[in-house]
């Protein structure tokens, strides 16, 4: 299996946000005269792997009302174009790009870096966390790209993007939920706050649909999802009661291994588990040397 370079980038993940300029420009504080250059808008071209999609036409006509009066006061960063000399590829800010163009403006300030395709497509993703109208599951697939595309961990993009390591967690916890549910939380029927209630649940679609259709409260979809795991957890315990010879058992195994054993039959059957637990790499040595010393008696 190919090992992913832990390092992320040539530069770096903490290279590429600590760079003074290029956060800057991320972030929105650039100055006007801090551009290289004023080129013609038809220069310019998207990212054919920009990995946001959709703009939104609300934010969109905002947009484009703010620059009609008061132009672009953010470069965009640009590289020079693959297939051309003379024209520039976005790498950030292809929001002001379309919304210039909406706007009637024929030039645009621009700020040109030098950056391989996998760096632009880290910072495109970077810029895209530093929106504020990306909702969570959105956010959280960004975070998820940064850690599968690039090897970035949990720790490493909390320190560079300013976010707490718990905020990631949490967000990332929320793409193991089932895609009905995704949806729901993307068109805003549902809170970030819901759907963490619905991670743990055994049937997130279901309790999804009963918050959306009855106006739950994030408060009331915790009780609700609290509920069922109380019961289900008494009727595990009814179920683990065991008998007398079964315990003594379990007592004598785990005498003999020094270890925690448990017996477990299933019901109606003659067929159950052994399970051994241990506390140290040392314990389960110990357990693989008794197999196999078993093993090679049974093979004499």
């Amino acid at each position: 299996m190919e090992k992913k370079d832990k390092r992320g980038l040539g530069r770096g993940l903490s290279a590429l946000m600590s760079d003074t300029d290029l956060a800057d420009q991320i972030s929105g504080a650039v100055k006007p005269n801090s551009a290289d250059s004023v080129v013609p808008i038809e220069k310019l071209h998207p990212n054919p792997a920009q990995p946001r999609r959709s703009f939104a036409s609300d934010d969109m006509n905002d947009l484009t009302a703010s620059i009609r009066e008061k132009g672009v006061i953010q470069p965009l960063i640009v590289r020079q174009s693959p297939d051309s000399k003379d024209e520039y590829q976005i790498v950030a800010g292809e929001r002001r790009w379309r919304a210039a163009q909406q706007a009637g403006l024929h030039e645009l300030p621009i700020i040109v870096r030098e950056l391989n395709d996998t760096e632009v497509l880290e910072v495109a993703i970077i810029e895209n966390i530093q929106r504020s109208d990306l909702n969570a599951v959105e956010e959280a697939q960004s975070f998820q790209q940064l850690m599968d595309r690039f090897g970035h961990t949990q720790e490493k993009l909390a320190a560079a993007l300013g976010k707490s390591r718990s905020h990631i967690a949490n967000l990332l916890r929320l793409l193991t939920l089932p895609d009905d549910v995704l949806t729901l939380l993307k068109d805003g029927k549902l809170t970030a706050g819901h759907a963490r209630t619905l991670v743990t649940s055994n049937n997130p679609s279901e309790l999804a649909r009963k918050i959306v259709t009855g106006g739950l409260s994030v408060r009331q979809a915790e009780k609700l999802a609290v509920k069922p795991e109380k019961t289900q957890n008494k009727a595990k315990k009814i179920k683990a009661v065991k008998d007398a010879d079964t315990v003594a058992l379990e007592h004598d195994l785990g005498a003999g291994l020094g270890m925690k054993v448990s017996v477990d039959h299933q019901s109606g059957t003659e067929s159950g588990s052994v399970t051994v637990t241990y506390k140290s790499f040392d314990e389960l040595d110990q357990i693989c040397q008794i197999l196999s010393a078993s093993v090679q008696d049974g093979s004499r």
